[in-house]
């Protein structure tokens, strides 16, 4: 059979034999009879388990495949992962709670006002983090010649200041009504015209016409809505240009989130509407980090925020423990050069 023949000529090139645990050497494979042949091939493809029982060696690539694995640990590169279109980030049921408020938006006093007051934190985060990476910029116009993407952009509660700060912008909702709101609201300020731009879809149907394209993505008050984190945080990498950064704000999963965030905000002062929230799909700062830094983004801030009720302000803190902001930047990682094995590198 091909397995004994396979096992008896080869060579100490691929596949080594501890001798002094397995007497069957190449001779004692020679000898067998038919059937022992035949119950012997049986064994090693039908039961590979066996082969630990002989005490054979791994194959010389395989050791070599493992040595790098072991050196690289669990970094898992985001570029060797296809993404898939067919994959969704976004719920249905999270869409209609969204529909059915679409022209609500701008009213700076309604469900949405805890968002407008927002902007006195986020926009500042955003600009100020920006500017770091900016050698001059223009006043009045700071971040002008910088692509940002605002993901789940509303009405384009934060899209329109981003934009007045000189940004090109674009942003992105899968629904329509959201997006008819925000492109009636931009149309009363010539300024914007040229540049914030809206579009009906969500982040994974446009990754491949945009990849490595924004200076920034944004997504403000969103990935506690997403069915999907992940898929969702490899789709933000895959459209920022190396270098570029990932602004995200969110709610942290606690026991204390759920009491004010949902009990409190949604069902007894109904500061939101009820049904707006579902506390398993808040997110921990150390799992958000743990998802960002193992798709290529490394964390630079994370800073919890605070929300007034009786005020209506919102101001920083270094309590995490209902809302909080993160600040992350795309990596551009190379292959240490301890991973090149020489001679082999067709073999790993």
């Amino acid at each position: 059979m091909w397995v004994v023949r396979k096992l008896s000529s080869c060579g100490s090139r691929s596949l080594g034999v501890c001798t002094s645990r397995f007497r069957g050497t190449q001779a004692d494979c020679s000898r067998l009879t038919p059937s022992a042949e035949n119950q012997l091939s049986w064994t090693l493809q039908i039961k590979p388990w066996v082969f630990s029982k002989y005490r054979i060696m791994w194959f010389k690539s395989y050791r070599m495949t493992f040595a790098c694995l072991n050196t690289m640990k669990s970094y898992r590169y985001p570029w060797t992962r296809p993404y898939s279109t067919s994959r969704t980030t976004v719920d249905s049921s999270e869409m209609k709670t969204f529909l059915a408020l679409a022209h609500r938006w701008w009213d700076e006093q309604g469900v949405y006002a805890p968002l407008h007051s927002m902007n006195d934190l986020r926009v500042p985060f955003i600009r100020d983090n920006l500017l770091k990476t900016i050698a001059n910029h223009q006043p009045g116009k700071p971040l002008s010649g910088m692509k940002i993407l605002d993901v789940g952009c509303g009405g384009g509660l934060l899209t329109e200041p981003l934009g007045r700060l000189g940004a090109s912008v674009i942003g992105i909702d899968p629904v329509a009504e959201n997006i008819k709101t925000a492109q009636r609201h931009k149309s009363f300020d010539p300024v914007l015209d040229q540049r914030v731009e809206y579009r009906v879809c969500s982040l994974e149907e446009i990754v491949e016409e945009t990849a490595e394209t924004f200076d920034a993505v944004i997504a403000s008050e969103v990935v506690e809505h997403v069915i999907d984190l992940e898929t969702f945080i490899q789709c933000c990498y895959q459209v920022l240009k190396p270098g570029g950064s990932l602004f995200i704000t969110t709610i942290n999963k606690t026991q204390l989130s759920y009491a004010l965030g949902i009990v409190f905000s949604e069902q007894i002062a109904g500061i939101v509407p009820k049904g707006t929230h579902t506390w398993e799909k808040f997110v921990s700062p150390e799992k958000l980090e743990s998802i960002l830094e193992s798709n290529g983004l490394s964390v630079q801030t994370v800073a919890g925020m605070i929300y007034n009720p009786f005020s209506g302000c919102w101001h920083w803190s270094g309590n995490t423990s209902l809302n909080y902001a993160a600040h992350a930047v795309k990596q551009e990682h190379t292959v240490p050069a301890e991973l090149v094995l020489k001679g082999d590198t067709e073999e790993l």
